[in-house]
């Protein structure tokens, strides 16, 4: 199949696929689906060949019958040094925005800067998912500009994860018409590595449908400190559980357990390793978290979810920012340096003794310097600043830390756009071209096996047809509906229609559409439902992230504006309590002012309701303990899952009526 795509109109025409047979008893071979802006195509055998460097010859390369890891090794013969240094970059991809500050589109002339000029090729977009086509049609473009460089080589396009259902507004990029998914906890409070498949697979075709062929998940973090802010990305607290459910995301999103292929989405996995062993639940892009401990026997455990990456053969790994202290492993201790930067933790550990053979992509901008700001904090009314993690090698330049973490065994920088620094490194003998070539080779066979060499291209007016279909809403849904873990039922739920229910947090339509009827007035209520999120503080504004976390007191305490509604209704009517656990809340006081309590991990209002009222028995059980009190939380250890003494409820407790 052929497919030649409009400059204008990015349109997709399909012009041919036929199987040609070489010669009398060989097996027939099918020609492979051809996306290109030219008309450069080479003939041999019968086939078509995309002519990628314009040079009227079909080199290996260009030649998509030969395995991927020997198109590689030519394609780096050809390369300049500057161009294999624009393949170990990664950067994001700059935008435009509107009058309203939303990013309306990429700003194509950065773009063909950074394509062109600098080499870049592996690209984050952050562009919005409200318009399916229009995102397809952008990574279009992008890989016609990659198209035209001296090479052809495509561009990988990445995304964060974009599919939870989020209520915080804090919580950056919604997802747009992308189906909404309970967030990673509820993956895990479901419990099934079918369902963690069937769920990664269903993003991959969405993202797979706009272009998008990377992407930065899942996380592999366990849950050990409760204060931590990145618990709604882990998918819990069992190390065990945890490696199920990565390595059925990973099969899923990669469409197969055995490496990629030409329908994958490259799985970069987070953060190896120990990232969640966040002292105080500091979190580790804060240059006051920026240290974790552990013992060698807790890594055994934060590393067992690894294992379920390492045995659907993960594309890439995701290196912590973090400093490990603490651990002895065979007589090895860590250098107290980020995990980017360390030889034990890249070689010794993830190459050597796991023999991870993927791609190892940094954390962003691990090379970049943290000034005073990103130190101490922005000063009050200054709006905080980003800064970068060079955890360990502040003292380094950047060529310093570059030359660091590539030699420590990073293959990709990310967030790192300018080349020079590389080059100049391998120039002066501080990096041995050898070894940008096996970084090089390693990113390049990934594409090859992608097939994004062949078609790196989508039809966008497929786009809207895939992103948040009516089958992808129904499959969302439902995995929301079995993520709702009872904690408490006092012989309320379920719900009859027609009861008359007085709500907080939850809109009045879906309660009218689900036959409920609504009072303004709390006297005229039979119920109250309410919806509520786990209590948090901030108690770092002038920082870059940390004023966007949740960090400090799992507790409501008496300030807590939900807390004071809930003891006031809670007085008049029974409560139906709906809690969002981004965290583990302590529900001690929570508990004796409701008749029922449900733990959702991102629920729309539609299927919460349609849950209260159902007679089915729940199934899904808590993803990590909910402690019992705030010295419970102080006295366990951050990097030790499972210690939290005397938990209100435990790990794994989940009623079913």
């Amino acid at each position: 199949m052929f497919s030649h795509f409009k400059l204008n109109k990015l349109s997709l025409a399909v012009l041919l696929c036929l199987p040609v047979t070489l010669s009398a008893g060989a097996q027939p071979l099918t020609q492979v689906e051809l996306g290109y802006y030219s008309k450069a195509l080479i003939s041999d055998a019968g086939l078509k060949f995309k002519d990628l460097n314009r040079d009227d010859e079909l080199n290996p390369y260009e030649d998509w019958r030969l395995p991927a890891a020997a198109r590689a090794a030519d394609l780096i013969k050809r390369m300049t040094l500057k161009e294999k240094a624009g393949v170990m970059m990664y950067g994001d991809l700059p935008e435009l925005q509107d009058d309203s500050g939303n990013a309306s589109a990429y700003d194509m002339k950065a773009v063909r800067k950074m394509v062109v000029d600098e080499k870049v090729n592996s690209l984050l977009t952050r562009l919005s998912g409200d318009d399916p086509s229009m995102l397809a049609e952008q990574n279009n473009m992008i890989q016609q500009i990659a198209e035209g460089t001296r090479l052809g080589i495509p561009a990988t396009i990445s995304i964060a994860p974009r599919h939870s259902w989020q209520p915080l507004s804090a919580a950056g990029r919604a997802p747009g018409k992308f189906s909404r998914w309970p967030e990673a906890p509820g993956i895990g409070a479901i419990g099934s590595e079918v369902l963690a498949k069937e769920y990664a697979d269903r993003l991959r075709r969405e993202y797979r449908a706009t272009g998008i062929t990377q992407v930065l998940s899942p996380q592999a973090d366990i849950v050990s400190e409760p204060r931590w802010p990145g618990i709604r990305h882990s998918f819990g607290e069992n190390p065990e559980l945890v490696r199920k459910m990565v390595r059925g995301y990973i099969e899923g999103i990669q469409h197969g357990g055995d490496g990629l292929n030409s329908q994958s989405v490259a799985a970069v996995v987070k953060h190896w390793v120990g990232y969640g062993a966040a002292q105080e639940g500091w979190d580790g892009h804060n240059a006051y978290g920026k240290q974790v401990s552990l013992s060698a026997e807790s890594l055994k455990r934060h590393i067992m979810p690894f294992k379920g990456a390492f045995e659907s053969r993960a594309a890439a790994v995701m290196p912590a920012g973090t400093i490990m202290q603490g651990v002895e492993w065979d007589g090895k201790i860590p250098e107290p340096v980020g995990a980017g930067f360390s030889h034990f933790l890249l070689g010794d550990l993830l190459r050597d003794e796991y023999r991870f053979d993927g791609t190892i992509v940094s954390d962003w901008l691990i090379t970049h310097d943290c000034d005073d700001r990103c130190v101490r904090g922005s000063a009050p009314g200054e709006a905080p600043q980003a800064g970068g993690m060079p955890w360990g090698v502040e003292a380094l330049t950047k060529e310093q830390r570059i030359i660091e973490a590539v030699n420590a065994g990073v293959d990709q920088l990310g967030g790192v756009t300018d080349t020079a620094l590389l080059v100049s490194a391998v120039k002066k003998g501080l990096i041995s071209e050898e070894r940008i070539d096996a970084s090089v080779k390693r990113i390049l066979q990934q594409k090859f096996e992608q097939g994004l060499f062949e078609q790196p291209y989508v039809d966008a007016a497929l786009a809207d047809e895939l992103v948040g279909s009516a089958e992808a809403k129904k499959e969302a849904d439902g995995a929301q509906f079995r993520s709702l873990v009872l904690l408490q039922n006092k012989n309320i739920l379920p719900l009859k229609k027609g009861v008359r229910v007085w709500l907080y947090g939850i809109d009045k339509e879906a309660a009218v559409e689900a036959g409920l009827t609504v009072v303004k007035n709390l006297v005229s209520a039979d119920v109250a439902l309410m919806r509520i999120s786990a209590p948090y503080e901030q108690l770092h504004p002038g920082y870059f992230f940390g004023s966007r976390q949740h960090e400090g007191s799992l507790a409501f305490n008496e300030d807590n504006q939900d807390y004071k509604v809930l003891k006031e209704v809670s007085m008049a009517v029974p409560v139906v309590l709906s809690i969002y656990l981004d965290r583990p809340a302590i529900l001690a006081n929570v508990r004796d002012k409701s008749s029922a309590i449900i733990a959702n991990f991102g629920v729309s209002d539609e299927v919460l309701i349609s849950r209260l009222l159902s007679d089915s028995a729940y199934t899904a059980r808590l993803p990590f303990a909910l402690p019992a009190t705030a010295e419970s939380v102080k006295s366990q250890k951050s990097d030790e899952p499972g210690d939290l003494k005397q938990p209100l409820f435990p790990l794994g407790y989940g009623l079913a009526r």
